[in-house]
């Protein structure tokens, strides 16, 4: 469809790995096993939270929900690019890219928010854990998470629309391996300043909320923790905080670098390195953070294996 200025076109050609021609069969293997094992650890661990009643608590609901956005936004990206390390035509239609951005930013801004509402309810454990029952119940938890869904479609649903409501240079070599916000209003025919001092703006609101929600209750927590007398006390409150502090702080790194930075910043090579271990990695790294120093998973996986193998063993 033309226009006298510009051209609209109807797909996008991913420029991902094509420099490292040789080595994308490689890479191809490599990605796909760590896909693999995301997809396993994920559902190993919402399986046996969901079948184990001694972690039908608060925490455990968030972390089922987080293995939940993780798998769902690997599946939303690694697919295609494993196809495409093995193709030549490595082309994605317009709409298919809006889409694939779309869901991408509705599960990455809804994790994000997510890893606030797991900062309030490590609060409400250690800060006040008389009310704990009260204040995240059944109710109060499905409400955080609903309100971290509906959160993330709105931020999603402006950001794509900003994005792709622009007309687009010919050729659509997208200089990444899927359809990330900042390649693809390189593309932009038009620099809509104010666009990107929107999506800027909802970057900025996306990380910064529930980082600011994380850090005023780590605050509190810490005093907390300050205040309990004996050692033990203070190391068992504060190793149950160590796992989600290391899931934020490298969601929160990768996330920053790639969409905080100021235009002249951005490098094609250094941003396609920071989203292979953002879109691969961290989904891997975050349930075997939380799972390898969590006695309770542990022993509820022992417990979930044992009833296989010696089941006459655990019915009696």
């Amino acid at each position: 469809m033309k226009n006298d200025n510009h051209t609209v076109v109807a797909y996008f050609i991913f420029v991902g790995f094509s420099n490292l021609a040789e080595l994308q069969k490689l890479l191809f293997v490599v990605f796909l096993l760590l896909h693999l094992v995301t997809l396993t650890t994920n559902a190993t661990i919402m399986t046996i939270i969901r079948i184990d009643h001694t972690l039908h608590t608060p925490m455990y609901f968030f972390l089922c929900v987080l293995s939940f956005f993780e798998t769902c936004y690997t599946l939303v990206i690694i697919p295609k690019m494993l196809v495409d390390l093995l193709t030549e035509n490595k082309t994605i239609s317009f709409l298919g890219c809006a889409v694939q951005m779309y869901f991408f930013l509705f599960l990455e801004c809804s994790h994000s928010f997510l890893l606030g509402a797991m900062g309030y309810d490590c609060y409400v454990a250690i800060c006040n854990p008389l009310h704990y029952t009260i204040l995240m119940s059944k109710k109060a938890c499905a409400q955080l998470v609903t309100a971290c869904c509906f959160s993330g479609f709105l931020v999603a649903q402006v950001v794509t629309t900003l994005v792709f409501r622009l007309p687009f240079h010919l050729p659509s070599r997208l200089n990444h391996f899927f359809c990330d916000i900042s390649p693809v209003l390189k593309l932009a025919f038009t620099r809509a300043r104010l666009n990107y001092i929107i999506v800027f703006l909802l970057s900025l609101f996306v990380l910064m909320l529930p980082l600011l929600l994380i850090l005023v209750s780590y605050i509190y927590i810490l005093i907390a923790i300050l205040h309990i007398p004996s050692i033990a006390g203070r190391h068992k409150a504060f190793s149950t905080c160590v796992a989600h502090l290391t899931v934020v702080v490298v969601h929160c790194g990768c996330a920053s670098f790639i969409y905080m930075r100021p235009k002249s910043g951005y490098s094609s090579d250094q941003d396609t390195m920071i989203s292979v271990m953002y879109t691969i990695l961290t989904p891997l790294l975050s349930p075997m953070i939380y799972s390898l120093r969590n006695k309770e998973v542990k022993m509820a996986l022992k417990r979930a294996i044992g009833r296989n193998i010696f089941p006459k063993k655990f019915t009696q």
